[in-house]
């Protein structure tokens, strides 16, 4: 058994991050360091098993590991020689001690008397046993706790003291269980900002932040650090207690939806929770967030459980799974109590169960509040007393009131106006010609009602009795609009009825505008059936002086017609009239569907969006009240924003366009929409919301939305040093390879391997180069082979494996005879960037003349390009080796 293999092992483990399969290998590395006969090896192995244990959320195993290494350095401290690292497992030995109700109290005593005695001994500070005598105390309920504070924050630090993030974590905690959170607030504020490298931060002290956040009406800090936190946490195993944490916020913060989907994400972790503590804490904050989700309605919902064991795997009922975990919390607190003597756990697990909502909804990101609400137009009423109808009798003076209110816009009047006829018919009967106004009205409340169906009903039965009465004029008004209805719904039977109407009452002109209401009204109708030919012949019968104040109608719908006809030109010619007189008529908010029009016309122009287009876009958004349209306007400016490259300006319309819809059920829009969000937060250099806002829309999307989303995701997570950026990387170019686009295969692997090799994941890192070099291959881009393999030589060299450097780095070379030889200068430059590289895998197996030799080469090549930073490099480079040569 070669030594070499136990060292392969650890350093691919040191590749992974923490969780089964960085343990897994380190658990080969120990066994065949046993099987050698190498004690020395075998405990140094043994050592990091304890991290990998305790970190990859098998805290019960590292007891054993820790117990043995401990014993073997006590044994023989000169030959077994860990110290630091055995006094700092001390610290992780004592807190998981407390996680099972199995073991002992008293054994967390010994080890914490152990802990003092060696800390005095080799020299050290106390500031770290008194944290952990603290961290037992609060684990029982002991008054003890509050004395172990003061002493902890009163000790110096010294290098077994947890981190700057954790130190300060821990004592935070200890003061919101004190109820003291803006104590906790001061102690944690200095570091929030500072750059923590430890595996826990900043995460933990996020997490310990969120109840301090809640309670200070710090309202947008503690949505940021549940997205942060959470964001690292959910990866973890070991984590799931502080996941716990954020069911709890969620249920508090009116997030029942968000802690769903993170209960459902992790229930599963339950049947391999890291610790009993852990499944108690877990438990009963997914019974509060369940519960949370009943109380709002939704009693009705399932939970989907993963199989384990025997256990199938099943939808749960809500409630059914609320009273499992309940039961569930609640008993393992028992057993908690029943070992360390007080209630103290089953208080803090009561304590969650019952625990209250803190706030109604918190928004978690900007385009999960509720739409704000539009800016309020004066209107020239506004000081004017509403007129009384109560003492108006008269059925015939309250229909005529009804149709000057209609034909005045004012449709809450013309509502009252009916309401106190209803009021008035109760003790009059109505003549026959009033039944049938009251019927055609009622035909006008469905219809704005939303009630399509039933105004057809309406104005077909009113056309019916007005032709019984000889009223042809009201008649054909009542056809019109029933025509014009059934045609919005979808019925082209209708046209026949709007066109006779619309013959009947040009044939008929009277004074009231009817032969224009009728004109355009087929007008309409036309464009609903797509015939805007026939929309522009009805509009050009049109008498203009007929009905004056609806030019600016009839200038809109000849816009939209001349749209239809691809005749954008005229179309915009005619919507700017269409909103000029808009203006121009006393009624601002009838400037909105002209404007939205033409500002949309404007910036799909070639140029793109203009100041024309942000200017008609303030002016429709200052006039609309909460509306779709109003959601289209913020969309519309959000996204003419970011085609004009102003991304972080974009957001804001982007994220109340997606707000808005969302309110109104719109959720297909709301979806699409989140890509262009995720889009802008990402060219803004919002990397986490930009990732959060494409994993919300990615499940809702297929084809190319659902590839740009993704692209988007990976990006973002490339940013954020996620090591999930280069898996989704590697899923585009599953995706790609499946349409047999490889350069787009290429492409992303090579990302992939960016994103590893920056992550300090080189053999991994290599293997992506590699398949990226392949890729390049097939998709004929000579650039690509060389570039892939160059570096994928240079990963490999960096992950120890040298030889394999050298060959593969020689199959660069040979890739660049492949050049075209049409671009010296791209040539001159990839042939220096690989004598470079190569000097370096060289220099690193002793080949030192050959490595100055590609040295030099690489410095005459950067030299003839002018890239004289890299030059000097290479010639630094060229003089060690040289120097190295004597």
């Amino acid at each position: 058994m070669s030594m070499d293999d136990v060292y392969e092992l650890m350093a691919r483990s040191q590749e992974l991050p923490y969780g089964e399969a960085r343990t897994v290998l380190v658990e080969d590395a120990l066994r065949r360091a046993e099987a050698a006969g190498d004690d020395v090896l075998a405990f140094h192995v043994r050592v990091r098993l304890t991290d990998a244990y305790r970190y990859g959320g098998e805290p019960v195993k590292a007891f054993a590991t820790f117990s043995r290494t401990l014993a073997d350095h006590d044994r023989d401290p000169a030959r077994f020689d860990e110290t630091h690292s055995l006094l700092w497992q001390m610290k992780a030995v004592v807190s998981s001690l407390t996680s099972f109700p199995e073991i002992p109290l008293d054994r967390a005593y010994a080890v914490l008397d152990d802990m003092e005695r060696r800390y005095k001994a080799a020299g050290h500070s106390l500031q770290a046993v008194y944290h952990y005598r603290n961290v037992v105390a609060r684990h029982i309920g002991d008054d003890s706790a509050h004395e172990w504070f003061v002493k902890w924050r009163a000790a110096e630090r010294d290098e077994l003291s947890d981190c700057e993030g954790c130190d300060p974590t821990g004592m935070a905690r200890h003061l919101v269980e004190a109820g003291r959170h803006e104590e906790a607030f001061e102690i944690a504020a200095p570091v929030l900002s500072a750059r923590l490298s430890c595996n826990e931060q900043p995460q933990s002290i996020q997490t310990a932040l969120l109840p301090v956040y809640l309670r200070m009406g710090r309202l947008e800090e503690a949505a940021a650090a549940h997205r942060r936190a959470y964001r690292v946490h959910r990866a973890r195993l070991a984590d799931l207690g502080d996941i716990a944490e954020h069911l709890e916020f969620c249920a508090v913060t009116g997030n029942g939806a968000r802690g769903l989907e993170i209960l459902q994400r992790h229930l599963g972790w339950l049947d391999r929770a890291p610790s009993a503590h852990a499944d108690m804490e877990f438990s009963a904050a997914a019974a509060l967030l369940l519960g949370a989700v009943e109380a709002a309605g939704h009693g009705a919902a399932t939970v989907r459980r993963p199989a384990a064991g025997d256990r199938p795997a099943g939808d749960v009922p809500l409630a059914e799974l609320r009273a499992e975990l309940a039961d569930r919390a609640t008993g393992l607190a028992a057993r908690f109590d029943a070992r360390n003597g007080t209630s103290h756990q089953g208080d803090k697990v009561r304590a969650t169960l019952g625990a209250e909502p803190v706030v109604d909804f918190l928004p978690l990101a900007p385009h999960h509040r509720r739409p704000a609400p539009a800016p309020r137009v004066p209107s020239a009423d506004d000081s004017a007393p509403a007129d009384d109808l109560a003492f108006v009798d008269d059925l015939g003076e309250l229909l005529d009131v009804v149709e000057r209110r209609r034909a005045g816009g004012d449709l809450p009047g013309m509502l009252a106006a009916f309401r106190r006829f209803d009021a008035v018919a109760e003790t009059t009967e109505p003549t026959p010609f009033q039944k049938a106004r009251r019927l055609d009205g009622r035909g006008v409340e469905l219809a704005v009602e939303g009630d399509g169906q039933g105004a057809a009903r309406c104005w077909e039965e009113a056309s019916r009795l007005y032709a019984e009465l000889g009223e042809e004029t009201r008649r054909h008004r009542a056809l019109g609009r029933l025509g014009a209805m059934r045609v919005d719904l979808g019925d082209e039977g209708g046209l026949e009825q709007v066109i006779a109407s619309a013959e009947h009452l040009t044939a008929h002109p009277g004074e009231d505008g009817d032969a224009t209401a009728a004109l355009l009204r087929l007008a309409t109708a036309q464009l609903g059936l797509d015939r805007p030919a026939e929309a522009l012949a009805a509009l050009d019968r049109v008498d203009t002086g007929d009905a004056p104040d609806r030019a600016g109608e009839l200038w809109f719908l000849r816009g939209q017609a001349l749209l239809r006809t691809g005749d954008a030109d005229g179309a915009v010619a005619a919507l700017r009239r269409s909103a000029d007189a808009a203006r121009a008529s006393g009624e601002p908010e009838t400037v909105a569907s002209p404007g939205l029009l033409l500002a949309r016309t404007l910036a799909r122009r070639e140029a793109g969006p203009d100041e024309e287009v942000f200017a008609l876009l303030d002016e429709v958004l200052a006039v609309l009240p909460p509306s779709p349209m109003r959601a289209v306007a913020h969309c519309d400016r959000g996204l003419a924003l970011l085609a004009t490259d102003r991304p972080a300006d974009a957001v804001a319309d982007l994220a109340e366009a997606i707000a808005a819809w969302t309110a109104e059920g719109m959720h297909e829009q709301a979806v699409h929409l989140r890509v262009d969000l995720a889009a802008a937060y990402l060219a803004a250099g919002r990397h986490l919301e930009a990732a959060e806002t494409a994993e919300e829309a990615v499940p809702g999307l297929d084809g190319d939305p659902a590839r740009r989303c993704r692209l988007i995701l990976a990006h973002a997570q490339k940013e954020m040093g996620e090591e999930d950026a280069a898996a989704t990387f590697a899923d585009l170019a599953e995706d790609a390879a499946r349409d047999g686009r490889h350069d787009a295969v290429a492409h992303f692997l090579e990302e992939a391997g960016g994103v590893l090799t920056a992550l300090d994941r080189d053999a991994q890192a290599a293997a992506r180069f590699a398949e990226a070099a392949e890729a390049s291959e097939k998709a004929g881009d000579p650039y690509g082979v060389v570039r892939t393999r160059r570096r994928a030589a240079m990963c490999l060299l960096w992950s120890g494996d040298a030889d394999e450097a050298v060959a593969v780095m020689d199959a660069a070379r040979a890739a660049l005879a492949g050049l075209p030889p049409d671009n010296e200068p791209a040539r001159v430059w990839e042939t220096a960037l690989v004598s470079y590289d190569q000097a370096r895998v060289l220099a690193q197996l002793g080949r030192l003349p050959e490595a100055a030799a590609h040295a030099a080469a690489a410095a005459d090549g950067f030299t003839t390009l002018d890239e004289t930073d890299a030059a000097d490099e290479a010639t630094r480079l060229h003089d060690d080796l040289k120097a190295s040569l004597g």
